[in-house]
């Protein structure tokens, strides 16, 4: 018998066994197993139909296949923003889902791909991949990675520049549109004449005839408000209708590019609000410092933190979460638009203007300080309780003390709070704490305030009895950093040959990143150790001796290095004792 073979059974007779038949019912079994794997990583991760139809959006006509579609993007210095629009109830790419695909114009093969920085999601739903800057003479699409081919890539049609842009908009607590715009080169602090501009609202600025033209009320630095159509207050008929944009036109030149759908805020202002105190920032990887900057000024009296991400690449969206989950109550507002630091601030006024009572505008770097130990809350009662002889009380100036590395040359481990204690002798400038109603319906600001309305008038607060500490100069590793680029519109970048003696500046220090060889000791004409023993007394745990900000990882690194050193010194104990036993 060839193919069979004889064993003995459980029951003590023979049992045979054909190979032919086993390796049957293995194949079969891997087969159906390989076959059912497949059906399941397939429909696990089937997408909709994916094809490039820029023009078919910018017709106005409606494609016969629901697809996901480039809708536009816009170009930066350093990065690529590209739009994408989805069929309704569509799952949405995730960042590993997408690859950046750049290709030279002049020859299709030469190409390269990268993964996109981020994908974000804004307030409307919208997805926005973040690419990098397309290269001379390339052209970048959108590949989705493991099921797409390079030939059906989504192509990128439509593209703007950064600053040639109408880049958001809001609709405010008096049903007015306010939007902010790049291009108009308005003077700082300085409002406009309105008669030379339109609102335009649309859902194809193609369409002349189907277009809406409105007043605009106000317009000065980069935000103009419009008089919002009732036609638009009352939204699409449709819930899956896409969403209207508007735009800006200036009478005698042409109407400006828009990416920009105005959002409804809900609700007008409330007579009792949720939060007494609130705090609005607009950042670049700050994962590293958000922590520290959260908690202590939770621990003088916030309630509520606003953080307009600006085009961070590190850990800041877990690091947002992780502060969330801990019962902080913060959000991130993705927020692209590079050099809008004073439109971003008049955005956070409108978002905040129906939850918080007072709002605070300072940067990361920056912590008031207190030294009667009371609130921010008690301190800005304070000033308010009474009116003053100019009217009520609608901002709150605290002046600014600025500090040097203070001797370091390395990061501080448990922040800056405890580290950095030497500072120039006189305050620079102020920030600013407004109560949002009271703000000038231009809103204008310059950072460090705001214009009030008439009846409105601001309190500067003495600095005996609050200021900010300003960590502005700090180790050369972390002070390199603002050589990128300044977030201010109105600031000149620090690599650019313009304003070199500007306070905005490091004095002395130029145009080039260029570490001085006496850094660690500048800017250090006052020895100040108050917030720090504050910091030391209110927000060290007893037990360990750490701040409460400090990470569990840096904890752990400590106590390993300690245990190490006592592991060392146990060899070195033992090692000695056999050497006195040997003599």
């Amino acid at each position: 018998m060839k193919n069979r073979r004889k064993r003995g059974g459980l029951s003590g007779g023979d049992v045979v066994v054909s190979w032919r038949r086993f390796f049957r019912f293995v194949s079969l079994f891997v087969f159906s197993f390989v076959l059912f794997s497949a059906l399941f990583i397939f429909l696990g991760k089937i997408r909709p139909v994916v094809r490039s139809s820029v023009n078919a959006v910018l017709r106005g006509s409606v494609p016969a296949v629901k697809v996901v579609t480039i809708h536009e993007a816009v170009e930066f210095p350093d990065q690529t923003l590209i739009f994408l629009k989805y069929p309704p109830y569509s799952r949405l790419f995730t960042k590993e889902d997408l690859f950046c695909v750049f290709s030279d114009v002049n020859d299709s093969s030469k190409l390269f791909k990268e993964l996109p920085f981020a994908v974000e999601t804004d307030e409307h739903g919208r997805q926005i991949v973040r690419c990098s800057a397309v290269p001379r003479g390339n052209t970048v699409s959108l590949a989705v990675s493991r099921w797409m081919v390079d030939d059906n890539n989504l192509q990128v049609g439509l593209t703007h520049r950064w600053d040639w842009l109408l880049y958001d908009a809001v609709i405010d607590d008096d049903n007015s549109t306010v939007v902010f715009v790049k291009g108009l080169n308005l003077r700082p602090g300085k409002v406009a004449d309105v008669s030379r501009y339109e609102c335009v609202y649309g859902w194809d600025f193609t369409k002349p005839k189907l277009l809406l033209r409105a007043q605009v009320i106000s317009a000065a630095q980069e935000i103009v408000r419009c008089k919002t159509p009732l036609t638009v207050l009352d939204g699409p008929r449709k819930a899956q209708s896409q969403p209207v944009k508007v735009s800006v036109r200036i009478k005698g030149s042409g109407m400006l590019p828009s990416v920009a759908h105005p959002i409804k805020r809900l609700g007008r202002v409330k007579d009792t609000k949720t939060f007494e105190t609130c705090v609005c920032t607009m950042t670049q990887n700050a994962a590293n410092v958000l922590r520290e900057w959260v908690m202590y000024h939770a621990g003088i009296g916030v309630q509520r933190w606003f953080i307009y991400d600006n085009n961070s690449d590190d850990d800041i969206v877990s690091e947002i979460k992780n502060l969330e989950n801990r019962g902080y109550n913060i959000s991130r507002h993705f927020w692209p638009w590079i050099k809008t630091q004073e439109a971003g601030f008049a955005n956070c006024a409108i978002r905040a203007k129906s939850d918080c009572d007072w709002v605070a505008f300072i940067d990361v770097d920056e912590f008031f300080y207190i030294p009667s130990g009371q609130t921010l809350t008690d301190v800005i009662r304070n000033h308010t309780t009474t009116p003053s002889s100019s009217g009520e009380i609608g901002e709150i100036r605290t002046p600014c003390h600025s500090f040097g590395p203070s001797g370091l040359s390395d990061p501080p481990r448990g922040g800056v709070t405890a580290a950095y204690t030497c500072r120039m002798a006189l305050p620079e400038r102020h920030k600013s704490i407004i109560r949002p109603e009271s703000l000038n319906a231009t809103l204008i600001n310059v950072v460090h305030h705001f214009h009030l309305k008439e009846g409105f008038a601001f309190a500067d607060v003495d600095k005996g009895m609050m200021v900010i500490n300003h960590y502005k100069y700090q180790v050369w590793e972390i002070f390199k950093e603002k050589f990128k680029r300044r977030v201010a519109t109105y600031v000149a970048d620090w690599q650019n040959e313009e304003n070199v003696g500007s306070k905005d500046r490091a004095p002395g220090l130029g145009t080039r990143p260029v570490e001085p060889s006496d850094w660690a000791e500048r800017f250090c004409e006052v020895r100040d150790i108050g917030l720090r023993d504050w910091v030391l007394d209110n927000f060290r745990d007893r037990k360990t001796q750490r701040l409460v900000w400090e990470r569990e990882a840096r904890r752990v690194e400590d106590e390993v290095t300690v245990q190490m050193g006592s592991w060392a010194d146990k060899r070195i104990g033992r090692k000695r004792k056999k050497q006195l036993k040997a003599q």
